[in-house]
């Protein structure tokens, strides 16, 4: 029980820090292109942050429902990244929680953020709409919440009837980037194997 509670606080202290980290440069992303660029140029910026959000909760309903056994007769065959989902399944519980959680949870503040900018912008565009801002920002508001709930709604079906798939896919992904820059993502370690004692030789019986 204690050592599940340190590795859950490890585990939300962790979350919390990438968390701030993410939203920070995210937001000061968005925020620099949305006022650099047109309304029809934020406007593609915020569906692309909407479909982010979509694409990670696929992720993360995926990992939560996947099977772990096929991927180990993958892996006895070395298909790349079959070692990787593996790992992606054990620990679906943290991917789950970074996908939907955390990277759901920013792209919902910061397509809220991004909406404001294109409304300013389109003010700025068109005159004629000038002290009708609220009107728009309800509006396209309502628009981009109908498009995430209905986009997590469509991913979500998909990601229950394809999860094992999705997860390979996502298994390869990591499997290159843990070949092309040496690094460990998600990767199951192979156990060792036990010796056992041997036993002592004795003198065969003559009686």
């Amino acid at each position: 029980m204690r050592a599940l509670l340190r590795n859950s606080w490890r585990w939300a202290v962790g979350i919390f820090i990438l968390t701030f980290v993410l939203a920070l440069l995210l937001s000061l992303a968005s925020t620099s292109i949305s006022d650099t660029m047109s309304w029809e140029g934020g406007l593609l910026v915020l569906v692309a942050i909407v479909a982010m959000g979509v694409m990670f909760d696929m992720l993360g309903i995926a990992a939560t429902s996947a099977q772990e056994r096929p991927f180990h007769s993958m892996a006895s065959k070395k298909v790349p990244g079959a070692k990787e989902a593996v790992g992606i399944v054990r620990r679906a519980d943290q991917f789950s929680n970074f996908c939907s959680d955390v990277v759901g949870d920013i792209s919902g503040v910061i397509s809220g953020a991004a909406a404001l900018a294109v409304i300013a912008s389109f003010a700025l565009s068109f005159p004629i709409f000038d002290g009708k801002e609220t009107i728009i920002e309800v509006t396209l508001i309502s628009v981009i919440a109908a498009f995430t709930v209905g986009g997590k709604a469509l991913g979500k079906s998909i990601s229950l009837h394809y999860s094992n798939e999705i997860i390979l896919f996502v298994g390869k992904f990591f499997h290159w980037m843990n070949t092309k820059f040496n690094m460990k993502l998600f990767y199951l370690k192979p156990k060792k194997k036990r010796q056992g004692k041997r036993g002592v030789l004795r003198a065969p019986r003559t009686d």
